[in-house]
């Protein structure tokens, strides 16, 4: 089945997993202000990646507004976020993002990636100030929000191709 991986990357780590998931699964990997150009309807599978910021994944309406004319390919969805894949809030963002029922037959992914504050833009950089000065500010922080606090202070990595087995998986399955 002849697959294209479509993504938005801010800082690199969604493209990262583009890539991979492209290589593993053999498939046309695209950006997507190119994406945009083409004609997608050659494919028997779209894979599309973004970036999570405050919960909420950056472009997908681009991919919700496509769907329907996508309703007869297997339809996948990546989410590339600054938490680890084991943090609680994962499953309750994705099922808060992903739960409607017009993501029936989409399957919804989630890689960690990391934080560059070196690449990110300047409006991301000026909202992720404003977030950590209000962080530190408040007096009785839990557990989770101080371990935030130690998480964004600074630049960090955690991607691993080890999480795009499921997703290369699951392009293997014949839908």
């Amino acid at each position: 089945m002849k697959t294209a991986v479509v993504y938005h990357s801010q800082t690199g780590f969604t493209r990262r997993y583009a890539q991979w998931i492209a290589e593993a699964a053999n498939a046309d990997c695209f950006e997507l202000s190119e994406a945009r150009k083409r004609d997608l309807s050659g494919y028997g599978a779209i894979v599309f990646g973004s970036w999570v910021c405050a919960g909420s994944v950056s472009k997908l309406g681009w991919f919700k507004t496509n769907m329907e004319k996508w309703k007869d390919k297997k339809l996948a969805v990546f989410c590339v976020g600054a938490s680890p894949a084991d943090s609680p809030e994962i499953q309750e963002f994705l099922k808060q993002n992903f739960g409607g029922a017009e993501y029936a037959g989409v399957k919804v992914f989630y890689c960690p990636g990391g934080f560059c504050y070196e690449k990110m833009g300047l409006q991301s950089k000026l909202m992720m100030k404003v977030f950590m000065k209000a962080l530190k500010a408040k007096k009785e922080k839990t557990e989770a929000e101080e371990e935030m606090i130690r998480w964004l202070s600074s630049s960090y990595d955690i991607s691993d191709r080890k999480y795009i087995e499921p997703i290369v998986e699951d392009l293997k399955k014949v839908s």
